[in-house]
């Protein structure tokens, strides 16, 4: 019996050694872990800077970004881009030279020195891989006029442009207050030096989205068409078409002492924030000129 509880006493006392070694075992444990987790959160970060900058200090890093000016471009839609541009050309001063030497800035878009609530601004920049370059735009500018005639926007042919007898420049049409509402344009104007030539079929000026390749605005001289063969109102259906703008409107405040000739049409698109964008057609007699442009 006493060897029985001697036993007993044995065992039960070798299990409590062993209950109190693995309780100090866990706890050295925990005192190392602890120990490990302050040491990493002193010594880790330092360790960590030292060695992603073994990686990227006094080393060229390139990384593919978007051009200058390019995070002002965000989509506009057609409507937009339309109104804006027509504020644009409605608000800029032209000098008493010639047009094509329009109001510019000494610096690249620079936003912050730009005058009222719309500037119209040579872009002294390169087009951007997503823009018409000068080479493609005198191209560009005869498929679109072809495409017009297809459509019925223009009554006949156009004579292909070069860059031997017109001249194109890019102009950005930036509205201030809202720097990224701004939009790219080539414009299209006859030479001055072909001035005297025959301008029967010809394209005098025209405005192209320097990114969608369409037209906003054009004036040609037409070789047989007189106002009476022009059906404005089917004109503009059409080109409100190829252009995908929405919101026609009948327009009616017609101030006749507003325009140089008595043959013309007006109508409205919905522009920005309520405004409106007035598109208007018009021929001058005597010169056949034909025009579609948009509010000045």
């Amino acid at each position: 019996m006493n060897v029985q509880m001697g036993r007993k006493k044995s065992r039960s006392g070798s299990k409590g050694r062993h209950q109190y070694r693995s309780q100090k075992y866990i706890i050295v444990l925990l005192v190392i872990g602890t120990a490990f987790v302050v040491f990493g959160a002193v010594w880790g970060p330092e360790q960590l800077s030292k060695y992603r900058d073994r990686y990227t200090l006094n080393k060229i890093q390139s990384e593919a970004v978007e051009g200058n000016g390019e995070g002002y471009r965000y989509s506009l839609n057609s409507n937009e881009k339309l109104y804006i541009l027509s504020k644009c050309l409605t608000n800029q001063v032209l000098p008493e030279s010639e047009a094509s030497a329009l109001t510019k800035v000494e610096t690249d878009m620079d936003y912050n020195n730009l005058t009222g609530n719309y500037a119209f601004v040579v872009n002294h920049q390169e087009p951007s891989d997503k823009e018409i370059t000068e080479e493609q735009i005198y191209e560009r500018c005869n498929t679109e006029l072809a495409k017009m005639h297809t459509l019925a926007i223009l009554p006949e042919e156009v004579r292909s442009v070069t860059a031997a007898t017109h001249s194109a420049v890019l102009y950005s049409a930036i509205d201030v207050l809202e720097p990224r509402n701004n939009l790219s344009v080539w414009k299209i104007s006859l030479k001055t030096g072909q001035q005297n030539a025959n301008k029967e079929g010809c394209l005098l000026d025209v405005y192209i989205d320097a990114d969608t390749g369409l037209v906003y605005e054009f004036y040609v001289r037409t070789a047989k068409s007189t106002w009476a063969d022009i059906d404005s109102d089917n004109m503009v259906a059409k080109w409100s078409e190829y252009l995908g703008l929405t919101g026609q409107e009948a327009y009616e405040d017609t101030n006749p002492l507003m325009e140089t000739t008595s043959d013309y049409q007006k109508y409205k698109f919905a522009g920005v924030d309520n405004g409106n964008t007035v598109v208007t057609v018009g021929f001058y007699e005597g010169i056949n000129e034909l025009f579609l442009k948009i509010s000045r």
